[in-house]
Formats: structure tokens, sequence, C-alpha cells
């Protein structure tokens, strides 16, 4: 009986290091790592050598030993993320901030979201600590832990101590949108308040009144109405525009809390026979990729989610890598912008108003 040869094991490949790196390239251990774990020393090296060393590392398949390098750094280069809910527009931008800075640093973060419940609220911050996250951001979220890793919240209007708070100024975006409209000569404006869970709410609605007071218009009760449903569609802005719309109140221009329900607020209009922005001008807030290419074309309070974002995780890793006991800033405030597109314009003539009050009240009826 003829025997078969004998398979032959496979030769084990030995893992390639920063030392044998180093060792093949002529430079000091302490060069390549630096470069390759983006350290701040590698500022000082020369583009020319960090480039041969990322070149080599491509090309014989280097693979950061992230277990020695965590116990060498006493750090798991993880950072968690909580947000209210993962969807298009506010909380997707900012995550896309969060992620190009986490990314440029060789940061991996987890990303959980609370649906605005309590226990989950509660909870998720010592989830986070359980999986040895180096610093937590949290966005959109009420915020009353003290932790012992670095904190950054976005939009979260917090007063505890050690927490760094990123946020938009309020009252020159409220003056934005309400003075667009009264320069188009609107006086009877319509306001759309935010839900009562989000950080936003309170502190928007309070820079509208007083925006609106400095510009000597009048904010109606009966003009005002609020989001109540907890979801991220237009249809929350859809259903308080529709009780606006069958109050049978005249009004000429509506601001919305954001883009989403701003949309929501344009569909109830055209469903009521009411032109954008012939009949109704509309002002949203945030700026969503939506906007632009909704038609007609959104203005809005242009919020910079993505830099607030990236921001909130450039301030989180310096002072992971800081680890300084002294205490952070309170607040950084980022400044907001007016994009003015096709949903508004100058409000019509008084005979030609009296067709919007017409198809207003045939929407009551």
């Amino acid at each position: 009986m003829r025997m078969g040869r004998k398979s032959r094991k496979p030769l084990a490949t030995k893992t390639l290091t920063q030392k044998d790196l180093a060792e093949r390239l002529g430079f000091s251990a302490a060069t390549v790592s630096m470069v390759l774990n983006g350290s701040r020393g590698a500022d000082s090296i020369p583009q020319k050598t960090k480039d041969l060393i990322f070149d080599t590392a491509r090309k014989f398949n280097y693979r950061p030993n992230l277990l020695a390098r965590s116990l060498r750094t006493r750090r798991s280069f993880t950072i968690g993320v909580i947000v209210p809910e993962i969807s298009e527009g506010y909380t997707a931008t900012v995550l896309s901030g969060v992620e190009d800075c986490l990314l440029d640093e060789g940061y991996f973060f987890f990303v959980t979201s609370h649906r605005h419940r309590p226990d989950l609220i509660e909870e998720y911050p010592k989830t986070f600590l359980d999986r040895g996250v180096d610093g937590v951001i949290a966005v959109d979220t009420v915020w009353n832990h003290k932790l012992p890793v670095p904190v950054v919240t976005v939009s979260g209007h917090n007063q505890v101590a050690d927490v760094t708070n990123i946020v938009v100024n309020h009252e020159q975006a409220s003056h934005l949108a309400v003075s667009h409209l009264a320069q188009l000569g609107h006086r009877k404006i319509a306001f759309i308040k935010g839900q009562d869970f989000s950080s936003d709410t309170e502190i928007r609605w309070k820079s509208n009144l007083e925006a609106a007071h400095r510009l000597g218009i009048p904010v109606s009760p009966k003009l005002s109405v609020q989001l109540e449903e907890d979801s991220p569609s237009p249809r929350v802005g859809y259903k308080v525009t529709k009780k606006l719309i069958s109050s049978g109140e005249r009004f000429t221009a509506l601001v919305a809390f954001n883009d989403v329900s701003a949309l929501g607020a344009i569909r109830a209009l055209f469903e009521a026979g009411l032109r954008v922005p012939e009949d109704v001008s509309v002002v949203g807030f945030d700026d969503i990729q939506h906007a632009e290419f909704q038609h007609p074309g959104l203005t809005t309070i242009r919020q910079p989610l993505r830099q607030m974002g990236r921001t909130a995780a450039e301030v989180v890793l310096r002072r992971v890598s800081e680890g300084s006991d002294e205490r952070p800033v309170r607040e950084i405030v980022l400044e907001p912008e007016l994009i003015v597109r096709e949903s508004t314009c100058q409000v019509r003539k008084r005979a030609t108003i009296a067709d919007a009050d017409a198809a207003l009240v045939g929407a009551h009826d």
C-alpha cells in the first residue's frame, strides 16, 4: 500500500513588532512608536520620516498590539457616546463630527441611545465605565453624573462640575431668525416650541421670546404650539401645524424648533392650500442635509453640528491626554449662521393676504 506524503504544518508567521520595524528602518523604537501612535512628540518628526514609517508598516502588514498599548498607557483608546436616538439630522451630524476627530486620533467609540428613558440615562454612564472608556460625550442629554473620566456634553446646558458643554449661541440664532422675518415685513409670526425632553427647548424658546420683544414682534399664545411626540419624524411638526391652521388664527410666517418639524409644517400648510413662501414663510433650525434639497429649499439657522461634535471629541481627548487636575472650561459657544433659501419671502400686500386668510378659514371649516 502506497503511503501518501506527510502534510506539512504551515509555518508560523512571526508578528511584526514596532521594535522590528525600528530595526528594519534604522530608527529608534521611540521614533517609530511616536509616529504610529500619533503622540504629541511626533509633531517634531519630519514628514518624510513619518511617510517612510507608515509605508513600511503597510508593506509588512504591521498591526499594532492594542492590548500592549493599553497596558503601557493605561488607556483603552475608546470613548463612550450617549445620544437620545440615532436618526438622520441632528444626531447623525453631531456623531459625524465626533467620528472625524476620533478616527484621526486612532480611537474607537461606543454609541448608545437612551430614547429619553430616565433608567437608561442613569445606567449607561455606569456601563461605559464598566467597559473601561477613557471619556464620555453626551449629546442632547440631561446630565447629572459625576464620573472619574472626562465628560463633554453637546447642548446639555448642565451645571455639573468638571463637565465642558458645547453649545450654539441661541440668543444670536433667535435674533437671526426673527429679524430675517421682520425685515421681510412679517408681524404675525407663529412659533413651534420643542419637546419638553429636549435640552435645547427652554433656552431656544426664551431666546425666541426675547428676540421678538426686542424687535417689537408680538408673540401670541394662540400662535405658539409645542411639539409633543417623542419621534424624529417630520410628522410631529405636521400635527402641531395642523392645529395652528385649524385655530383660524392668521399668520404669515412660522419659526420651527428644528428643520425636521419645519418640513412637517410645510406639508401641513401645503395640504391646507397655503403656499410656502407666498402665503406663509417658514424658517427652520439646524440646517440638516435635507434642508437644502427640500422644495422649496428651507431657510434655516445653521447650527454648526458637525463642528460641535468634533469640538466635543477634541476637548475630551485633550483632557484624557493631559490628565490635568485643573477644572476644565465650563462652556464653549459656537456661532450660528442664517441660511436664506426659498421658503421665506417678503410679506404679501394687504389685499393679497386676504387670500391666505380665506384659505385658513376654509381649512378650519
